[in-house]
């Protein structure tokens, strides 16, 4: 569609200059995809020619029509509605459209352009296990990836564990004193889920101890920061800094658990990194750049001895780099990080999946990098996107109120399994068949549903709402390409196997699903281009949707001729290779029967 738009922009440049004696720029040329509701596959807006032909928009617009079908023989013919011109193209042009197509390997891949992206997702704390807040990070960050990859950009997926900090301390404070030597193979316990109990587990305490103060006669406030729990916390966190043996040892072996327990489930959802950086090896160089920019002048020291940034002039505000007792901030360690990634990969943009909730963090760290005179400062981009809600409401940790990832996925296969046994083609699967189809159906319903809205969206997720095959679904997108599946085994039981376009005459639903086809690439370069997985999963939605309500009127195996049987078998094609390929880009996997 970026090349026909392109030659009907320098067309329309060239009329409009004949027409009326102008030399207009081609920056005021408008062109749109035509709405569904009117004749034509593309739209010229005639507003900006008015002042020039010094002539209503309808007249302008007929006068521009003829004359771009005097110039352009793979125009078939336009319509005006107001100030709009609506314009259609020749059986001809779209027939040799779809040929290209049909010839393209790799059709929707773009050419390499040279740029190096690297993206950051997930971002756990090895103190819990990943929650449905991370589920919506890592599905968003690995479809991003896969779209920034398949617009010809390399593309290096990494991850950051935040493995340091009071909130670990807490984890590992409550195992000491419960723990009673346990470990997640004594317990059976996965170990990220064992880990986080004892997070779980010091929130209990600290809560009886704060009411024990309380109680005593000091306020919360004064409560709780001086529970004993929470002072053996702090006291962790002293020794862990100061690099006492026996805390180092044991933060280890708890974040060793914690490890194991996250490539299990990395590996369910579908998910990788090229490479993982931890916090506790990347903020001693953080607080080292804080120092540098001081010297540099780009920062300042208050009387505390703190060190600061001034981000007024830039419409921020003063923002601490280092407190005055010397101990970095949760920016220290991504200034660190940051510098480590360009020596390792020399990326022109480094994009930061992460929640809204920290809009003005990646603010700051661009401006901070920037200041320093960073060579990747300009390149930081944050894609930030909205907070998952329930029904029941928001999800708190320490409470033990989240939705497990874990628990969700085999929740989502349980609910595909019920939808399977009430099939009436249950039967045709063995057991075996049923497991490994029951979760990719679920696992497409979870990550469908949550790709589909716009990052910057807040959802509420809704488990059986995801799983409709009727629906706005992923479940619906993959029976749709199985569908096309099964007509191809049918045609193949008939000795069909290869396909030649031999006429050029379209019925108007054959020629519109041609120029849907013909749309996958720029939807391909537009979603890069907005770090937006939902316009490949709204889209290829929309693809099933026309190809089922096609294949209801025109039968493909019955055709009324070989040569519409050969042309809509080769639509059926391509339609089938983008769904199987959107869905891809998004991690689902379209299974072959449903």
């Amino acid at each position: 569609m970026m090349e026909l738009i392109a030659q009907l922009k320098k067309d329309a440049v060239a009329v409009v200059n004949k027409l009326y004696n102008q030399q207009v720029d081609a920056t005021i040329i408008k062109i749109d995809k035509t709405p569904p509701e009117f004749t034509g596959e593309l739209t010229l807006v005639i507003f900006p020619f008015v002042k020039i032909s010094k002539k209503n928009p309808e007249v302008t617009a007929n006068e521009i029509g003829e004359a771009l079908m005097a110039v352009n023989s793979t125009i078939a013919g336009f319509n005006v509605v107001k100030g709009f011109l609506n314009i259609s193209f020749t059986d001809v042009y779209w027939s040799g459209v779809l040929q290209h197509i049909h010839n393209t390997k790799n059709y929707g891949i773009l050419a390499a352009t040279g740029k190096k992206v690297v993206l950051e997702y997930c971002g756990p704390n090895t103190n819990k296990p990943l929650h449905l807040g991370h589920v919506r990070n890592v599905l968003l960050g690995y479809a991003a990836a896969n779209i920034l990859a398949a617009a010809g950009h390399e593309v290096h997926k990494v991850n950051i564990l935040n493995d340091r900090g009071i909130a670990i301390c807490k984890s590992m404070v409550a195992y000491e004193r419960n723990g009673n030597g346990s470990t997640p193979a004594s317990t059976g316990i996965k170990g990220d889920h064992f880990v986080g109990n004892y997070y779980i587990e010091f929130a209990k305490i600290h809560e009886a101890e704060m009411a024990a103060l309380i109680a005593a006669g000091k306020t919360k406030e004064e409560a709780e920061k001086n529970t004993p729990i929470y002072l053996a916390a702090q006291e962790m966190l002293r020794k862990w800094e100061a690099g006492d043996a026996a805390v180092l040892d044991l933060w280890n072996t708890m974040n060793s658990w914690v490890y194991e327990g996250f490539g299990v489930t990395y590996q369910k959802i579908g998910i990788d990194f090229e490479k993982e950086y931890k916090e506790s090896e990347f903020y001693l160089h953080g607080k080292k750049m804080v120092q540098e920019g001081l010297t540099q002048g780009a920062f300042f020291k208050k009387e505390d001895g703190s060190i600061w940034v001034d981000l007024t002039s830039d419409g921020l505000d003063q923002k601490v780099l280092l407190r005055a007792d010397g101990t970095s901030m949760y920016i220290t360690q991504d200034m660190g990080v940051a510098e480590a990634r360009y020596g390792d990969f020399k990326m022109d943009t480094s994009v930061y999946v992460v929640a809204n909730e920290q809009d003005y963090h990646f603010k700051v760290l661009k401006l901070v990098l920037q200041k320093l005179g960073r060579p990747y400062g300009d390149g930081i981009y944050h894609l930030s996107y909205g907070m998952v809600d329930l029904p029941e409401g928001k999800m708190k940790s320490r409470e033990g109120t989240v939705v497990d990832a874990d628990d969700l996925m085999s929740e989502m296969t349980e609910e595909a399994k019920s939808f399977l046994a009430a099939s009436e083609k249950s039967t045709a699967f063995n057991e075996t068949e049923k497991q490994v189809l029951a979760e990719q159906i679920g696992l497409s319903a979870l990550k469908y549903f949550i790709l589909k809205v716009d990052p910057k969206k807040r959802i509420l997720f809704n488990p059986k709402e995801s799983i409709d095959l009727q629906g706005h679904t992923g479940p619906f997108i993959q029976y749709s390409y199985a569908r096309i599946q099964s007509i191809f085994r049918k045609l193949a039981e008939n000795g069909l196997n290869e396909f030649r376009l031999n006429g050029t005459d379209l019925l108007p639903a054959e020629k519109s699903l041609i120029v849907n086809i013909y749309q996958y690439p720029g939807v391909i370069q537009s979603a890069a281009d907005n770090y937006s997985p939902a316009e490949v999963a709204n889209y290829i939605y929309n693809l099933a949707k026309q190809f089922n309500s096609f294949y209801a009127e025109h039968s493909i195996t019955k055709a009324e001729s070989a040569d519409k049987q050969h042309l809509r078998a080769i639509i059926a094609g391509q339609t089938a290779y983008i769904l199987k390929h959107g869905l891809m880009l998004l991690g689902i996997q379209s299974p072959e029967r449903m």
